[in-house]
């Protein structure tokens, strides 16, 4: 990204400035560990209100696992709601009419309408089982829902539910045999079997056409056969299609992984299934099927339509490993499931999205409902992977124009398709779009972007008419937003750096937000904390700068060479260099005591991180830990010529993918960094899951190559420095055998200065405060003890 200099001198004096003012609070590492409650637990989730005057958030109690649901009417007008209220309670994502006048609401798995013109709440479902994916017929007096794998319609003059369409994997019943020359044998011989047969087959179709005929009765099953599951389904607002994904029976033999538990409440050990590992047979091809509703008629759509959808794009890695060259077309996956599948009100157009399942590529195709046949309107294609988020899509009230977001011009954006094939950018530029919402009449599209940095996140709108970007928000940090109901406001869930998620309003419009909540504790706001600088370091790689957080003493002691900290973000595609409250909350305040202590701490957005668009997206592809490490490398260096850090006493941690490229640190830069904590890391990419690690390095048989060099235990005989490693044993995400085969390497090689720290009860995030205290408690004694000799 090109960023002029004066803007960026700005941005870091205006960083600078904030941690001037007053001289930060210390804390106490227990407390930084200790339960969050302290801090003031934040809005977790906010909806409006059917009359958009009022609004509704739930936060967790103090002290307890269950929540709250609050209500706010005006500005400083919060109230509890009580249990006896909660009947007619308004749900977040209601659904609504074609008017604006009705809204259909999913709360605990029934289903209600609200007359959006008096409040009236009429209940169309109470069950055991939850109802999903509610949606307003194209008629307007009906109300489409699926139960399990059967779709309902509510009829609202009636107050009746009726089944429209039943789903069943079995063999059809009545469906003739399969051809057998005994059975014909037998029933030419023999006229009395012949005549039974007779007897049975009338009877069975004056039944069929009895149920047909009959509006009082339920429609007669559609049977897929028996060697299917249902993954989703869809059904047209017209009543007249059903849309089904469908997965081999029984298709998936790769072996499930077992997870041992050895503090049990039963006194025994206990084992737990847990996740597949990554594997060349990777997950369940899907299948695409058309069901005609008044015929029960079910066609496989096939995907040979689809462009480049018989072309490997991994054929050359197939040759090299001699493996045998795909055959036929590529598998398929619809990856979001239910948002897979979009029709239009009208149920005259459906769109559907699916992804090749070496996610090479990503299609959108409608269905020509008639001839049963795919039409592909818009591919994308990436030599890595095409990304899994900012791929959402839909129709506008029109029922002919196609809304889409793609990354194709190295940047998540907005686009539309009209009827004859023409497609518009509605957004662009060197940043992103992500969380799209409509407006009633499709003129405005709603977003959050960065445009201003890659951390700073704002509402912002488009119309179709202009196409010109409006900033609706100042917060910085916005994480979320929706729209009244009248569409007049905008509820936004919004942080800032030291303040959890709160909500205020703004108009829909734009211009100064309405704060509702600030629900921090007393002792938590009236602390002063570091401002974290949020700067840019440049590239000596190529890549574009890359952003981080400083935490440094606003005065720097003179000629004092400081030893550094570098902390590793999680996940690989997250973004924490934002203005934003940081999933790392506890890390961000464990940071402050480091400062406090002497060190210099730097937190970056290396390559792959979220934000920053395809490139940086992609970078590490067939090459995890590579690009990351010479980020890293590079912030170390601008510590040292910048901030007065100390080359000779460098240390690094994180978590997750943070633990993996602290591996990669110490092991593949050893001269570099010291000393290093890895948390709950992965050691070997061929241990983890398929949906991840295949995109980025392929498959195991496929590219072993791309694993071997990826993978922090083939350099487990380059370690030199100290190293903690800290695992919960029960964690199924990056299983606890990860560190544990790392542990036996280090053995094998006779490596000194490292230990194991095994947390027997907890997952991948830890949740008990002793264990956040006892892994960072070694931590900071690790620095202590390497860093300042």
């Amino acid at each position: 990204m090109r960023f002029v200099l004066p803007f960026l001198a700005a941005a870091m004096a205006g960083s600078f400035a904030a941690s001037v003012g007053a001289t930060p609070t210390p804390i106490t590492l227990d407390q930084a560990m200790s339960n969050p409650d302290w801090i003031g637990n934040p809005v977790e989730a906010a909806w409006w209100g059917w009359d958009s005057r009022q609004v509704y958030y739930k936060q967790k109690r103090a002290g307890s696992p269950l929540r709250d649901t609050f209500q706010i009417a005006a500005p400083n007008a919060t109230k509890l709601v009580d249990d006896k209220q909660l009947a007619n309670l308004d749900a977040a994502a209601p659904v609504y009419n074609r008017e604006h006048t009705r809204a259909v609401l999913l709360r605990n798995g029934d289903l209600f309408e609200r007359d959006l013109k008096t409040g009236a709440l009429t209940q169309i479902l109470r069950g055991t089982t939850p109802a999903a994916d509610p949606q307003y017929a194209a008629d307007g007096a009906h109300v489409q829902f699926r139960v399990g794998s059967d779709w309902f319609s509510w009829s609202r003059a009636e107050r009746l539910v009726s089944p429209v369409a039943l789903l069943r994997t079995a063999k059809d019943p009545d469906a003739a045999p399969d051809a057998d020359s005994r059975r014909d044998l037998q029933l030419r011989l023999l006229s009395t079997l012949a005549r039974l047969k007779d007897e049975k087959d009338a009877t069975r179709d004056r039944r069929n056409a009895e149920r047909s005929a009959d509006a009082t009765r339920a429609p007669l099953p559609v049977y897929l056969g028996d060697k299917v599951v249902i993954e989703t389904s869809a059904l047209s607002p017209d009543g007249r299609y059903l849309l089904v994904v469908t997965s081999a029976k029984d298709g998936d033999k790769r072996r499930i992984g077992k997870l041992a538990k050895y503090v049990t409440e039963s006194g025994y050990e206990e084992t737990d299934d847990q996740r597949k590992r990554v594997s060349d047979t990777g997950p369940q091809p899907h299948q695409l099927k058309l069901v005609e509703l008044s015929t029960r008629k079910v066609s496989e759509l096939s995907f040979d339509a689809l462009p480049g959808i018989a072309v490997d794009p991994l054929a050359e890695l197939r040759a090299a490993h001699k493996l045998d060259p795909l055959k036929g077309n590529r598998a398929l996956r619809f990856e979001n499931r239910e948002d897979s599948i979009r029709w239009s009100a009208n149920g005259a157009q459906v769109a559907v999205m699916a992804q090749a399942i070496d996610n090479k590529d990503r299609w959108i195709a409608t269905v020509d409902l008639a001839g049963a046949k795919l039409k592909p309107v818009h591919r994308l294609s990436d030599a890595a992977w095409v990304n899994n988020r900012g791929n959402d899509f839909g129709w506008q009230p029109d029922n002919s124009t196609l809304w889409y977001q793609s990354e194709e011009s190295g940047y998540a954006h907005l686009y539309t398709q009209t009827a004859d094939g023409k497609a518009r950018a509605l957004t662009s530029g060197k940043w992103e779009t992500s969380e799209i919402e409509w407006n009633a009449d499709g003129s405005t599209a709603y977003f959050l972007c960065n445009p201003k940095l890659p951390g700073t996140y704002e509402v912002c709108s488009t119309s179709t008419k202009d196409g010109a970007l409006r900033e609706l928000t100042s917060l910085g940090g916005v994480e979320s937003f929706a729209l009244s109901p009248d569409g007049r406001k905008l509820l936004v869930r919004y942080s800032t750096a030291y303040m959890p998620t709160q909500i205020a309003t703004v108009a829909s419009s734009g211009g100064a937000a309405t704060q509702l909540t600030d629900t921090r504790s007393a002792d938590f706001k009236a602390r002063e904390w570091i401002a974290p600088q949020i700067v840019a370091v440049p590239s000596t790689h190529g890549a574009d700068p890359v952003w981080a957080k400083l935490y440094r003493p606003a005065t720097l002691e003179a000629g004092k060479k400081y030893p550094v900290v570098m902390f590793v973000h999680g996940a690989g595609y997250l973004q924490n260099v934002s203005k934003r409250y940081p999933v790392y909350f506890r890390e961000q305040m464990f940071h402050n005591l480091l400062v406090e202590k002497g060190y210099i701490v730097l937190d970056m957005d290396y390559r792959a991180s979220l934000g920053y668009g395809r490139n940086w997206r992609t970078a590490i592809y067939r090459q995890m830990g590579h690009p990351e490490l010479e980020d890293y490398i590079d912030g170390l260096n601008w510590m040292v010529a910048n901030h007065q850090g100390d080359p000779a006493n460098v240390g690094i941690y994180g978590g997750s993918y943070g633990g993996f490229m602290t591996f990669m640190a110490m092991l593949r830069a050893p001269d570099q960094f010291k000393s290093g904590a890895a948390l709950r890391p992965v050691t070997d990419w061929t241990t983890y899951n398929h949906e991840y690690t295949a995109n980025i390095l392929n498959t195991p048989e496929l590219d072993p190559d791309a694993y071997k060099i990826s993978s922090p235990i083939e350099y487990a005989d380059q370690l030199k420095g100290n190293l903690l490693i800290a695992h919960g044993m029960i964690d199924d995400n990056v299983f606890f055998q990860d560190s544990v085969r790392m542990a036996q390497r280090f053995i094998e090689l006779k490596k000194d200065n490292w230990e194991l720290a095994p947390y027997p009860m907890e997952r991948h995030g830890f949740v008990h405060p002793e264990s956040w205290y006892d892994e960072y408690r070694r931590i900071y004694q690790l620095f202590e003890r390497t860093l300042k000799k």
